[in-house]
């Protein structure tokens, strides 16, 4: 049976190589000509997303929405990267610091407080209406602090133990949130909360559009250009906790923790600044969120968000920025497209396939289809994308 098995077993290793050698090709072709017109690449990118939302926006603002929510779960997946991607901590609680933020900001902006209570009101007579440069670092930290909260009692937990109670976590933020609006109306359950003030930046209102001569530019497409900034902003940081000792400190506890403790590496501070820094980034898009939408309920921040940023992140290439980068954004505009596709299918079926279901499922047999062919992501980082040199057949 061994002698009738091994010719298929040969068959199949050759083919495993064969892929192998392919993906090497391919990713020594992209470096190669990324090293080559490196500058050029770059203006060239830089120029693509300048001019992005004005493209965009000749065929409607609802395509510069998308893009703006593409950029805002850059920033999610960017933030949960480092606590799965760099840590190897699997967080499925990430969804509550989006929310913490966009409450806190709806909050500190929206009428609700000074007309839920008087002592606020008598303090704040023209209401709260905090300025941006207040709200988005103040997202930032209490997001960190929840974070540290959450990684101090699941220190000594991995795997799935880890997952369940970070999942555990953000669906008691979530409840806290529905339940807080009785009997005293701190959150208003899930009403929601709005009417939120947008940005006003040097006098320039966001939430208002801009006419310059004949040229407009949609409030849509001026968040845009500010999402932009906090991506731009976000990825530089991530690029440079990457490479200095506490990135260093992330991946040896993500490949062997026992290890990494040998070495001298506290994981215990590490792991709690995975968390925090993490969680500060989830803050900040939620703040944006909830700035940009102008309403936050409790509906925005379920279960399902924690999963799709943990696809986005394995989706592109978990510890690889571009990868992650080319997850979030694959993932976030691809239902949008397949809404082009899935209406002409129910239309040719005669509406025998429901639009609604139909989607999803092209959806989730692309990403099974994508995974399959490449299990460590669409643009793996180098040491994943790149394969060892296999050992030659033994001497007989």
């Amino acid at each position: 049976m061994n002698g009738v098995c091994t010719p298929f077993r040969l068959i199949q290793a050759r083919v495993a190589s064969l892929q192998e050698v392919a993906i090497e090709t391919a990713f020594g072709r992209g470096v190669r000509l990324v090293n080559q017109y490196g500058k050029a690449v770059k203006w060239g990118a830089i120029a693509a997303l300048l001019l992005l939302p004005l493209l965009l926006q000749a065929l409607g603002n609802h395509w510069v929405r998308i893009a703006d929510t593409c950029l805002l779960y850059v920033m999610l997946a960017l933030g949960m990267n480092i606590v799965v991607g760099y840590a190897g901590l699997l967080d499925l609680g990430y969804v509550a610091f989006y929310a913490i933020g966009a409450y806190m900001v709806a909050l500190l902006t929206s009428p609700h407080l000074t007309d839920n209570f008087a002592w606020i009101a008598a303090m704040f007579p023209a209401g709260l209406h905090a300025p941006w440069w207040i709200t988005l670092p103040l997202g930032a930290l209490l997001a960190a602090l929840f974070g540290t909260l959450l990684g101090a009692p699941t220190l000594k937990l991995r795997g799935d133990y880890l997952a369940i109670v970070t999942l555990g976590f953000g669906e008691i933020v979530r409840l806290l949130i529905v339940n807080l609006g009785r009997p005293v109306n701190i959150t208003n359950g899930a009403k929601g909360l709005g009417p939120i003030d947008p940005i006003d930046m040097l006098g320039l209102d966001l939430g208002q559009p801009l006419s310059a001569g004949s040229h407009h530019l949609a409030s849509v497409t001026l968040y845009y250009y500010l999402f932009l900034v906090l991506v731009v902003l976000t990825v530089t940081i991530c690029r440079r906790l990457q490479a200095s000792r506490i990135g260093r400190a992330w991946m040896a506890i993500r490949d062997d923790e026992v290890a990494a403790e040998a070495m001298g590496i506290n994981t215990r501070n590490v792991k709690l600044l995975a968390f925090a820094i993490g969680a500060s980034f989830g803050g900040v898009a939620g703040a944006a969120f909830g700035i940009f939408q102008g309403f936050v309920s409790p509906e925005a921040f379920t279960l399902q968000e924690s999963v799709i940023i943990v696809a986005m992140v394995v989706f592109g290439g978990a510890g690889h920025i571009p990868g992650v980068i080319l997850g979030a954004m694959l993932l976030t505009a691809l239902p949008e497209v397949l809404r082009y596709v899935a209406g002409p299918l129910q239309t040719l079926t005669d509406g025998r396939l429901d639009a609604g279901i139909l989607r999803p499922l092209l959806i989730s047999l692309a990403m099974i289809g994508i995974m399959l062919l490449r299990p460590h992501g669409l643009w793996p980082a180098p040491a994943h994308g790149r394969s060892l040199p296999r050992a030659g057949p033994p001497a007989a």
